[in-house]
């Protein structure tokens, strides 16, 4: 947190030390990133991702698509323009926000993005299936995705019964926990805890994390079994 000087934020373990929330799902021959939030180049860079096929869009939030514009570079050493996916309600927002990457009169060396239109349909990005499934930011409908059996939810503090079978026998699941008191749009900790528990996935990680919520060491050693803090570079193999 900027200008703050809590424990959290003064801590030398580096799983206190968190970007803007996003993750990247690879397989043998696609890549793709979920969310090109304000530190999508340094996250790409600190990652080595060389070749990126798609950003997959969960809502638009500015800390969720703020960094779209450094997909210029994927465009040059592609020669393509980035696919990204979005609902309707992303997409007007990503074109407001960046209105000179869809000009008729485009300045050489802007982003080249093609836009695909999520519904509630499972998609194929490359040889990646994605099933969306919608869950609530307060009042605003927000995209979680399931890839086989991984599912990562983020920006949200209910999920319909409908949309809660769509998870229902994921091996790992990663939600959002912002902190320990209650919040207008996220889950607690200690909600986040009461979904995995009712959905019985064996391995959940939290994330969208506050500096409020306290030190890794200390809250991931009260976690339940089964359940931990995610923390930036973790990866996962599914």
């Amino acid at each position: 947190m900027i200008a703050c000087d809590c424990e959290v934020c003064r801590s030398v373990d580096p799983r206190d030390n968190r970007l803007r929330s996003s993750i990247l799902v690879q397989s043998a021959a696609t890549t793709l990133v979920v969310d090109s939030t304000p530190d999508f180049r340094y996250q790409m860079l600190r990652a080595r991702v060389r070749k990126l096929d798609a950003i997959v869009f969960t809502h638009p939030h500015k800390d969720h698509i703020a960094g779209l514009d450094d997909v210029r570079a994927y465009n040059y050493f592609s020669q393509q323009p980035m696919q990204i996916y979005a609902n309707e309600m992303t997409q007007m927002n990503i074109i407001r926000e960046f209105p000179y990457a869809f000009a008729e009169t485009r300045y050489p060396g802007v982003p080249e993005i093609q836009i695909n239109q999520i519904d509630m349909d499972s998609f194929t990005v490359g040889d990646i299936t994605v099933t969306p499934i919608l869950v609530w930011h307060m009042r605003m409908p927000v995209l979680g995705f399931r890839f086989g059996n991984f599912t990562y939810i983020t920006d949200a503090n209910r999920i319909d019964p409908d949309e809660m079978d769509k998870i229902r026998g994921s091996s790992h699941l990663v939600l959002n926990a912002l902190r320990h008191e209650k919040h207008i749009s996220h889950f607690t900790l200690s909600e986040a805890v009461a979904v995995v528990q009712e959905l019985k996935v064996p391995n959940a990680y939290f994330t969208h994390i506050s500096h409020q919520l306290g030190l890794h060491e200390l809250i991931n050693a009260s976690l339940p079994a089964g359940i931990q803090l995610a923390y930036d570079g973790l990866s996962i193999q599914v």
